[in-house]
C-alpha cells in the first residue's frame, strides 16, 4: 500500500528448488544458481524474514525459498502459501474497471461525479476515470492519516469505510490539477473501488471474484472484507513500531485499512496466471489492453494499474509491486509471456527503510529472472 514510483526503481541460503514438469535437472545451471545468491541476498540484510520466488522461462518453471516462515524458526517458506500482495490489487481493480469501459457501463474519460456525485467536493470536478487509475488525479492521499507504528498495532483490528477513508482528504486542496501531473497515491483506487459498486451495485471485492479470481480458477485468491488471518499455509510477516523495539508479528490485521488500493490474498502460482491470462488477452478486449499498458513515451512509465519495468538487459517487463503490514510482492511478466517471475518476501520491518537492502536485492532477482 506504500508503493511509489521512485521506490520502485530503487526495488527495481535457498532451501529448495523445483524444476518444472518435463524438464531435466540437468537443464538447471549457472542461472539458477544466480537466482539462488539473490534470493540469499534479499534475507540477508536482516529486513526480510523469508522471501520466495517463481520463475517461469519458456515453459521451464523454478521455484526457490530462503528464510523462514516465522521470525527465528526454522520451518521454510511454504512453496504454495498465501500472502498479503498489497498493491498488485490495483491490477485486479483496474482489469475490472476496464472490462466495464468495454462493456459500456463506464467511460474513461467520463469525470468521477458522473457516478458518485456526492463524493468528491465540487473542486475535484474535472477528475476522470483514467485520472484515478493513472494516480494523475491530483487528490491528496489518505494513508497519512492512518495510526503509524504502536498506534497501529494497537489498532490493527479496526474496520476501515472506505467512504470514511475518502472524506478523510475529500476536503483537502489538489496536489495539482487533475491530469497535469503524477503522484502514486491509494486513494485513487479506493475510489476506484467505490465506482465499480456504484456501476454494478455490488462491492469491488465481489466483481473482482466474479470477474477474474472464479473464470481463471485462482483457488487462493481473495477478497478478505473484515477477516484479519491468511488463510491456508502461509508464511508471517512482522512490524518494527520503532527503531529500538523487536519485530512485532503482524501477520493477522484487518484489511479495510487498504481496501481496493491493495487488500486482497493470492499467491505466486494465482498471481502468475492472472498476469499471464491479462496480458494474453483473456481478461481484456484489445482495445482496453491497449489503454492498460503504459504509453511509450510518457515520463512515468505508469499505465491504468500497471508499471512498465526495465530490467539490466533491456528486456521489458510488466506488472506491479505491492507493499503492507508485514508483506512485500513483486509480480512481473515479458509482453510475450516466454519469462516471468513472482516475488514475495515477509518483512522483519514495515515500512522498509528506503535504503533497505530487500529493494536492490529485489532487483538483481528480477534481473536474474527474466535476463536469464
Amino acid at each position: 500500500m506504500r508503493r511509489t514510483f521512485r521506490m520502485l526503481a530503487a526495488a527495481v541460503t535457498a532451501a529448495a528448488l523445483a524444476v518444472g514438469v518435463g524438464v531435466p535437472a540437468a537443464a538447471a545451471g549457472s542461472s539458477d544458481m544466480a537466482l539462488r545468491k539473490a534470493l540469499d541476498g534479499v534475507v540477508a540484510g536482516g529486513d526480510a524474514v523469508g522471501a520466495r520466488v517463481l520463475v517461469t522461462e519458456h515453459g521451464r518453471t523454478v521455484r526457490l525459498r530462503a528464510g523462514s516462515a516465522t521470525l527465528g524458526g526454522r520451518r521454510p517458506v511454504p512453496f504454495e502459501g498465501r500472502y498479503r500482495i498489497g498493491s498488485v490489487t490495483k491490477t485486479f481493480v483496474a482489469t475490472v474497471l476496464l472490462q466495464l469501459v468495454a462493456e459500456g457501463k463506464v467511460g474513461l474519460d467520463e469525470p468521477v461525479r458522473r457516478y458518485l456525485p456526492d463524493l468528491l467536493p465540487a473542486d475535484k470536478d474535472a477528475i476522470t476515470v483514467r485520472m484515478l487509475l493513472h494516480h494523475s488525479s491530483g487528490l491528496a492521499d489518505y494513508v497519512s492519516t492512518i495510526p503509524k507504528g504502536a498506534d497501529f498495532v494497537r489498532h490493527r483490528f479496526d474496520h476501515y469505510d472506505a467512504r470514511e477513508l475518502v472524506r478523510r482528504i475529500a476536503d483537502r486542496p489538489l496536489v495539482f490539477a487533475p491530469g497535469t501531473d503524477w503522484k502514486y497515491t491509494n486513494v485513487n483506487y479506493v475510489v476506484a473501488g467505490l465506482l465499480i459498486e456504484a456501476v454494478t451495485g455490488r462491492p469491488w471485492g465481489a466483481e473482482v471474484t466474479a470477474r477474474v479470481i472464479r473464470p481463471l480458477g485462482l483457488r487462493a485468491t481473495g477478497v478478505p472484507g473484515d477477516v484479519t488471518r491468511v488463510p491456508g499455509p502461509h508464511a508471517h510477516g512482522y512490524e518494527r513500531v520503532s527503531p529500538a523495539a523487536g519485530p512485532v508479528d503482524i501477520t493477522e490485521l484487518n484489511p479495510t485499512v487498504a481496501d481496493a488500493s491493495g487488500s486482497m490474498i493470492s499467491s505466486d502460482a494465482d498471481l502468475d496466471r492472472f498476469l499471464t491470462a491479462l496480458t494474453g488477452g483473456r481478461l481484456l478486449p484489445a482495445r482496453q489492453f491497449a489503454e492498460l499498458l503504459p504509453r511509450d513515451g510518457d515520463p512515468v512509465p505508469y499505465g491504468l494499474g500497471i508499471f512498465r519495468v526495465p530490467n539490466s538487459c533491456g528486456v521489458t517487463a510488466w506488472g506491479h509491486t505491492g507493499e503492507i503490514h508485514g508483506y512485500y510482492t513483486l509480480a512481473l511478466t515479458t509482453p510475450d509471456r516466454s519469462r516471468r517471475a513472482v516475488v514475495s518476501v515477509t518483512t522483519a520491518a514495515y515500512p522498509l527503510p528506503d535504503d533497505s537492502p530487500v529493494y536492490a536485492a529485489v532487483r538483481k532477482l528480477t534481473d536474474a529472472a527474466l535476463c536469464g
